[in-house]
């Protein structure tokens, strides 16, 4: 590890951070949720909101895929996503579903302006991002998508948009 050159735990929650806010809205999966913190930590996000029936940490199968992510990466649980997307508005926060919608944006067309506040919205293994949540974003992005299936997995998509405003953030 010490190879790899990695911050730990005290330095990285002292760097500057992504203005990124990774909002779960509704996940099942507790492995989903593990994998997401250790994106969120990987691209050095601002934070983790977990809302609606999202797991919270500690928990063994979050922490099975975390790795210590955690304890990393702030978060925080909010019992209504509206209430979270709200209070991230009035922060300053652009609202930005990642989901596939009537009116999506796809991914690599979405260029907000440097800097700027963005709030990720990532749905439900099944029903995507909740009706209420979508009702509350400023915008809503895709992945475009050339194959048989209809969609990605929640982690492996936040994986990839994280990718896409880390790599916009350093250009």
């Amino acid at each position: 590890m010490d190879e790899l050159n990695r911050v730990g735990i005290e330095q990285f929650r002292k760097q500057e951070k992504l203005p990124i806010v990774v909002v779960l809205d509704n996940i099942r999966s507790q492995h989903n949720i593990g994998s997401l913190f250790r994106t969120a930590d990987a691209f050095n996000a601002s934070k983790l909101l977990l809302c609606g029936i999202t797991a919270t940490p500690p928990h063994r199968e979050i922490n099975k895929t975390a790795l210590g992510a955690t304890e990393s990466v702030e978060w925080k649980y909010h019992e209504s996503i509206v209430a979270a997307l709200t209070e991230l508005k009035s922060e300053g926060y652009q609202i930005v579903a990642v989901e596939q919608a009537v009116g999506s944006i796809p991914l690599h067309c979405f260029r907000p302006e440097k800097g700027e506040k963005l709030a990720l919205v990532f749905g439900n293994e099944v029903m995507g991002v909740s009706d209420q949540a979508m009702e509350a974003v400023d915008a809503c992005v895709e992945i475009p998508q050339f194959g048989t299936k209809h969609s990605l997995n929640v982690s492996v998509t936040a994986g990839i948009v994280l990718w896409t405003f880390f790599m916009r953030s350093i250009e």
